[in-house]
């Protein structure tokens, strides 16, 4: 079985007249000649290697890569495939992986008993958080939530109402088997976190980084394990009858503005009437932003710290609350700040001279509390007789 070398090996003959023959087949299916292909295709590939941040002949080095890769793996399945026919033994892709459950993968039209249990699964609460595959937002979750809701007594009435195509849950074991019809159908795929540099040639960072809580740049994995603590990204969409219906709404918007000349005259009369009333108040609202700014700008220095009119006119608040209070003088961030932090250094330093003050206090009445006794304080008395001079009347 032929295939692409590995990179850096010389292509025989026969794959080049090989790859000489498609490349022929594929420019008459375009209608071009072999040459001007052969540009357009380069042409292609030095604006992807542009995009990664590679040089054309990187680039080419990592398709080359990845096609040996795939085709080893093809090869590998095909082996595998062969010898589980001679045993009688059904395959199952990524056979002999460490952990979890494998599924077999088998793209197709998807099938009901999945489309129903992905539908059920979409309305519960499995905590999905926002992600980033192939340049676009899905939803993933952890597959233990879906475990749990699959468990769960919801789910069991919602399976054993009439004509429901939801698979009856008993254990464990049936919940894993009726998750696994989501990624046999394709509506639900196991991603795991990529770097989304890489293969940009970046240098390796010093230090491992730290991981930022946000939106993680995921990627498909080939194979498809179930474990509870692997990621699943949906890729049902569910019913997109919201969607359907605003486009709807739009389509019939904007035939109705294209169709205004054919509008009775009593409604045009009435549309440009109103649209002169818009008019009038967005001329408004300019005029008394100009007015306020100019107010201010006298106040500044007039009466400082300034007047504003209408002050949260451009805060983000409600619209009645852009109208509320109608003046207000201009506040100092920076000395409200100041005297914040004045305040509670104050606040801090008194709690502080107290605390000293009765610390000394205590100390010296400790101190001349255990220094003098009683007995010592009555041998320190003055126990000579004075005499006072008496002044005669």
């Amino acid at each position: 079985m032929s295939g692409p070398p590995p990179p850096g090996q010389q292509l025989s003959p026969q794959q080049m007249a090989a790859m000489q023959q498609q490349v022929a087949m594929e420019a008459q299916k375009r209608g071009m000649t072999p040459q001007q292909f052969q540009q357009w295709q380069r042409q292609q590939i030095e604006a992807e290697a542009k995009k990664q941040g590679l040089s054309f002949e990187q680039y080419v080095m990592q398709l080359k890569q990845q096609a040996y890769e795939q085709h080893q793996r093809q090869q590998q399945m095909a082996a595998q495939q062969q010898a589980a026919q001679q045993s009688g033994q059904p395959l199952t892709q990524g056979q002999g992986a460490q952990g979890g459950q494998q599924v077999p993968i088998n793209p197709g039209a998807p099938n009901p008993k999945a489309v129903e249990v992905a539908k059920w699964l979409r309305g519960q609460d499995l905590k999905t958080r926002t992600c980033i595959l192939n340049g676009q937002r899905k939803d993933m979750f952890r597959v233990k939530r879906a475990l749990r809701a699959l468990q769960s007594s919801a789910y069991a009435k919602a399976s054993a109402k009439k004509n429901s195509l939801l698979p009856a849950v008993t254990d464990p074991a049936s919940a894993a088997e009726t998750f696994k019809l989501l990624p046999l159908s394709l509506l639900s795929l196991r991603v795991s976190k990529s770097d989304p540099h890489e293969g940009h040639n970046h240098a390796p960072p010093a230090k491992k980084q730290k991981r930022i809580k946000g939106l993680w740049t995921v990627k498909i994995e080939q194979q498809q394990d179930i474990s509870e603590d692997l990621h699943y990204v949906w890729l049902y969409e569910g019913p997109q009858w919201k969607q359907k219906l605003y486009a709807l709404g739009a389509l019939i918007l904007i035939m109705a503005v294209v169709m205004f000349p054919l509008w009775p005259i009593k409604l045009r009369i009435g549309v440009w009437y109103l649209s002169m009333g818009v008019l009038g108040l967005i001329g408004l609202f300019f005029a008394m932003s100009i007015f306020r700014l100019i107010l201010f700008g006298v106040t500044y220095f007039a009466v400082p710290p300034g007047l504003w009119l209408y002050p949260n006119l451009f805060e983000d608040v409600g619209f009645f609350d852009s109208f509320r209070p109608i003046w207000g003088w201009q506040e100092d961030k920076k000395k409200g700040k100041k005297s914040k932090s004045g305040n509670a250094n104050a606040k801090d330093g008194g709690k502080s001279s107290r605390k000293d003050g009765k610390g000394k206090s205590e100390s010296k009445a400790s101190s001349t509390a255990t220094t003098s006794t009683p007995a010592e304080s009555l041998k320190n008395r003055d126990l000579k007789p004075r005499i006072e001079d008496v002044e005669d009347d």
